[in-house]
């Protein structure tokens, strides 16, 4: 985490009959190196019934809430959470002991990606020799547990990850999403509360992660000892038929319930050590024989009766998990861990558990499909538009699908993600042919046809995502590299996108106008026969508009990045924001000037340039930064009016850069490239909610134009361009009308809506497009030959470096003469 911490952090202990360790913890707590202002101590005294009361009152620095019975665990959590209004709410036993980076550690955690909800601390036993949790595992029927649990430090996994749930001796929730789940479910009283608040999290679409480097001690105490284990027993078997009917899915609980059922009455008989035989019409004891019977054997029938009493509550309460769960069974299942658990090593336990996965489906993953997602772009904390694009499109079909993500690029080892991930070389064909080998379904951007044969013979659904028009984009971008490589280039770019449109089975594109483009290439290359027209007339079936997206939660301001630390820029400046990226193909010079001149009416008015430097290793720097800095330097305005932040802002950082700004802008240059361009900083300016000044022609201008989100400007005007900056800047009955226009708009163009399309494709029937392998399908020849092979080269030297050129060339030769 950078910057100075701003996070709020409300720590509740819950004491019942332990006040000497609730006091210690307290202590420890005020050893963490989090600052003492951002952290609230709240106590729940839970009707211990003795002296606890008036020793915690005398306590300095805490909150404390007294109940006058014994809520459970879970009840006296909630009591205590509705006692502060931090940002994040932590559970600590009153029996454990904090290391000094406990918060700050598992704050880093929440930092890592926006839809981390929660976080598991790492919790050792009180020596620091011990694991008591380090990750965790739930059985299909039901019963979460730890799996290292008593097992030396050193066997533990210290690799960050996601997991099902956290250990309630020492967590963190984001307390908004801690409110929108409800809490602890009160009716666990005790066990299996944490399972299920993390269950419930995982279903609704957010991330708990396990952060080994946030750490506790746990004393351990015996808190059920005094009471009997008989009534513990009957507690964890009811609160696994609980989280079971709550949130499996119904075919998967139709499947385990029965079964779980039947396995609670083994386990008891087991425990109980009583003779499973004594009713058999066989014995001759007599009908008033007594037999005498343990506790322990009771256990199944009170939790299993108390179970069906709880039914009309629990029925209700598993709607609403059902009605809000964004992700399948199928795609949590990798966090159930080893499901298949038996618990209980007695060998006549072990015959009925192996009877009863034997005879029903309870040990297999539920039915989910995989989809493998494959972008050029790297993967870190620096990501440019493919890669942002790719990811959210892999975060959507991970609710219901085993989700691999692929760079061709680079993976960053501090990547938090919810799926797997992997970087694969372009013409690591072996590597690639493993990922995609079980795929039903393959996504792409760029060159991955051209770089894997794999795909393009695999089995899969192939869906291209043309949302960058690359024949179009390279008459602009290559243009400086002279006559006979532009012109390599721009053919190169045409050949691979004809490929591409010739083999994919769906494509999705960024707007209508693209959509129209490519229907004209499609309709070329023979794609639109009568078959597919009499299927589906018109055509989404085959080409659909899955525009660029926004996130669903508003950008948030972490710390100060631009105004007061920039240097040149003052704390109250009026900022104008150009997001992302400079290109040959925009037209920052005209706004350079136009700030310029500004400037002397305004000297406030201060312009800063995102990103110079793409954060792809193959895409060098513009000739137009360099033209834009020495116009800036030329005009005097170099520093003093207009900034060039050196690098790009880390992915996650970009919220607090919206938030400085006053106003975003864009301009460029008037040609096809514009035509059907998908400016995606527009949506940065929508989610930030900046009124925005942008030049015409694009599919951004009309809509700019139309909805009033702020001003259009005809290409190079300067005067133009210098008073739509001053009305968006200044105007504040226009900043403010824009602004409730963009409220309005953004909402089409979060990534959840405008997903849609691609997301109905991939989770309906697997079926190709009705004109592929059509004899009436004009054939067409690759392209081939020295001129390619020249320009092919070229471009997966830029793409991917020499080495990426020598495997290119050794799996041609390879596949020629073997």
């Amino acid at each position: 985490m950078t910057g100075a911490p701003t996070t709020t952090v409300a720590v509740v202990l819950v004491n019942f009959r332990g006040v000497d360790d609730t006091i210690a913890a307290i202590e420890s707590l005020r050893q963490s190196d989090w600052p003492s202002e951002l952290l609230h101590i709240v106590v729940v005294e839970n009707g211990s019934g003795d002296d606890s009361v008036e020793r915690l009152r005398d306590v300095d620095g805490i909150t404390l809430v007294v109940s006058d019975k014994n809520l459970g665990f879970a009840g006296g959590c909630n009591l205590g959470v509705r006692e502060t209004t931090a940002d994040i709410v932590a559970f600590l036993n009153n029996d454990a002991r904090p290391d000094s980076g406990w918060i700050r550690h598992a704050i880093d955690a929440f930092s890592s990606a926006p839809d981390v909800a929660a976080v598991a601390s790492k919790v050792l036993d009180w020596d620091g020799t011990r694991i008591d949790y380090a990750g965790s595992a739930l059985t299909w029927y039901g019963m979460g547990y730890k799996p290292f649990t008593a097992e030396p430090i050193s066997l533990s996994d210290d690799t960050p990850r996601d997991v099902l749930f956290g250990t309630g001796s020492a967590m963190f929730v984001r307390r908004d999403i801690f409110a929108e789940l409800g809490g602890f479910d009160e009716r666990f009283f005790m066990f299996f509360e944490d399972v299920d608040l993390g269950w419930r999290l995982n279903l609704r679409g957010y991330r708990m992660r396990y952060e080994p480097r946030s750490i506790a001690f746990h004393k351990h105490h015996a808190s059920m000892a005094d009471q009997g284990r008989h009534k513990e027993q009957v507690l964890l078997e009811r609160n696994a038929l609980y989280a079971m009917f709550k949130n499996l899915d119904p075919d998967t609980l139709a499947d385990a319930l029965a079964p779980a059922l039947a396995l609670s009455v083994r386990r008891a008989l087991v425990e109980s050590k009583l003779d499973p035989h004594q009713f058999d019409l066989q014995r001759n004891d007599g009908p008033d024989a007594t037999i005498e019977v343990p506790k322990s054997a009771l256990v199944p029938l009170f939790a299993i009766d108390q179970f069906i009493d709880a039914l009309p509550d629990l029925q209700k309460r598993r709607e609403a998990v059902q009605a809000s769960r964004r992700r399948s069974d199928g795609a949590i299942w990798a966090l159930f861990g080893k499901a298949d658990a038996p618990v209980v090593q007695d060998k006549r336990y072990l015959e009925g558990y192996e009877a009863i996965v034997g005879a029903f489906s309870v040990t297999e993953r539920p039915r989910t499909r995989r989809v493998v997602v494959v972008t050029g772009d790297p993967l870190g904390d620096k990501i440019a538009g493919p890669a942002i694009r790719a990811w959210n499109i892999a975060s959507a079909l991970h609710a219901n699908s085993e989700v691999e993500l692929v760079s061709l690029t680079a993976v960053s080892d501090r990547l938090s993600a919810p799926f797997a991930v992997t970087h694969i070389r372009p013409g690591d064909e072996r590597s690639m042919e493993r990922t995609i080998r079980a795929a039903s379904a393959i996504i792409f951007q760029g060159h991955a046809l051209a770089a894997f044969e794999c795909i393009r013979r695999s089995p899969a659904r192939i869906v291209a995502d043309i949302y960058d028009p690359m024949q179009l984009e390279q008459l602009e971008q290559a243009r400086d590299a002279g006559t006979a490589l532009w012109e390599h280039s721009v053919v190169e770019a045409t050949t691979v996108m004809n490929d591409q449109l010739e083999r994919a089975d769906f494509f999705i594109c960024a707007s209508e106008r693209q959509r129209h483009f490519y229907l004209g290439q499609l309709s070329a290359l023979g794609r639109l026969t009568t078959a597919q027209y009499g299927a589906d007339a018109d055509l989404r079936g085959l080409i659909d508009v899955v525009p660029f997206g926004l996130p669903e939660t508003p950008p948030s301001h972490e710390r100060s990045v631009v105004k007061g630390v920039i240097p040149g820029i003052p704390a109250d400046a009026k900022l104008l924001l150009w997001s992302g990226g400079l290109y040959n193909w925009f037209d920052p010079l005209t706004l350079i000037r136009a700030v310029a001149a500004l400037r002397a009416k305004h000297p406030d008015v201060h312009l800063f340039f995102q990103g110079t430097k793409h954060p792809h290793p193959g895409v060098p720097e513009m000739r137009v930064v360099t033209e834009a800095r020495a116009l800036a330097a030329e005009l005097g305005v170099l520093g003093q009016g207009v900034h060039f932040n050196d690098s790009w802002v880390d992915y996650s950082e970009r919220g607090s850069y919206l938030r400085e700004a006053d106003a975003g802008v864009s301009t460029h240059h008037v040609h096809v490239e514009t035509t059907f361009s998908f400016r995606t900083r527009i949506l940065d300016y929508l989610w930030g909610e900046l009124p925005m000044v942008v030049t015409k022609g694009d599919y951004f201008a009309d809509l700019v134009e139309q909805e009033g989100l702020g001003v259009v400007v005809d290409d190079s005007d300067v005067d133009g361009l210098r008073n739509a900056l001053e009305t968006v800047l200044f105007d504040e009955g226009f900043r403010d009308s824009a602004r409730v226009a963009i409220r309005r708009v953004k909402q089409r163009f979060t990534w959840s809506e405008v997903l849609r399309p691609l997301v109905s494709y991939i989770e309906s029937e697997d079926q190709r497009t009705e004109d592929r392998g059509s004899a009436r399908r004009p054939e067409r020849r690759r392209a081939s030959g020295l001129r390619h092979d020249a320009a092919l080269a070229f471009r997966v030297l830029r793409a991917a470096g020499p080495a990426a050129v020598v495997r290119k060339v050794a799996g041609r030769i390879q596949r020629r003469f073997h």
